[in-house]
């Protein structure tokens, strides 16, 4: 096959974005083409691909670094939203895997489990608890942590995500943030920006209750809560759940 010209790689550069109205990141457009091409240098074929929203500033512009999406979606409408997830997949049926996951696969408590709803209060309750706590056996004993995670399978609702689990560091040490990984490009990028920004974990995962496959792309900082609303929030766990209040704490 004859190798493309520069307006032939500009041109199927620009139709992958116009086919994206959720937006587009620069290396999946580069790399589309290297496969469907593989006669053209890569290197040629990620410069010419680089800089659409100079090349139509009429029709293509960048909602985040290093995404390409359609101005049919101009800056401040957003770049549409994520697809809605299956009918047959419940929010809770994440809530033990990502629990489970936290404690063997992250290592950032020694025990957790779901919560959901199970203590009201909103923006009190995270869908997920775990607390990090000594060993008897440890040397050197420290102070419990609690660890908490708000889980979200609506890819529309990367703010609201963010702001419960802001709200849960009143009474947590660390808190996460668990996402779809189908959320639009732009979504992504600015909630792992805010995310790092404020401390906020970041874990991404598939739709699937059998294989989430969480993915972690933001650590946990770690902060000091107020211990009022520490006390109050194991308060109201104890008298809610008794059984996991002792478990944990």
């Amino acid at each position: 096959m004859a190798k493309l010209t520069v307006k032939e790689i500009t041109e199927q550069a620009r139709n992958l974005v116009l086919k994206r109205p959720g937006g587009i990141r620069y290396s999946e457009i580069w790399r589309t083409i290297s496969e469907a091409n593989p006669e053209m240098p890569t290197k040629h074929t990620k410069w010419y691909a680089w800089g659409l929203d100079k090349k139509f500033p009429k029709e293509i512009y960048r909602p985040s670094p290093g995404v390409y999406a359609p101005l049919a979606n101009p800056p401040g409408d957003g770049p549409g939203p994520g697809p809605r997830p299956p009918l047959s997949v419940k929010e809770s049926d994440f809530y033990a895997p990502f629990a489970d996951w936290l404690k063997t696969d992250l290592a950032e408590v020694t025990d957790a489990a779901p919560l959901g709803g199970a203590i009201g209060r909103r923006w009190g309750t995270p869908d997920v608890v775990g607390v990090y706590k000594p060993d008897p056996g440890n040397v050197v004993q420290f102070q419990r942590e609690i660890v908490s995670a708000e889980v979200k399978i609506d890819p529309q609702q990367p703010v609201v995500a963010f702001g419960q689990a802001i709200a849960y560091r009143l009474f947590s040490s660390k808190t996460y943030i668990a996402m779809p990984n189908s959320m639009v490009p732009e979504d992504h990028d600015r909630l792992e920006s805010l995310c790092m920004l404020f401390g906020v974990g970041m874990v991404l995962f598939e739709l699937n209750p059998k294989g989430p496959h969480f993915v972690i792309r933001v650590r946990a900082r770690r902060f000091y809560p107020d211990m009022f609303y520490v006390n109050e929030f194991a308060e109201r766990l104890k008298a809610a759940n008794p059984e996991l209040f002792k478990r944990l704490f």
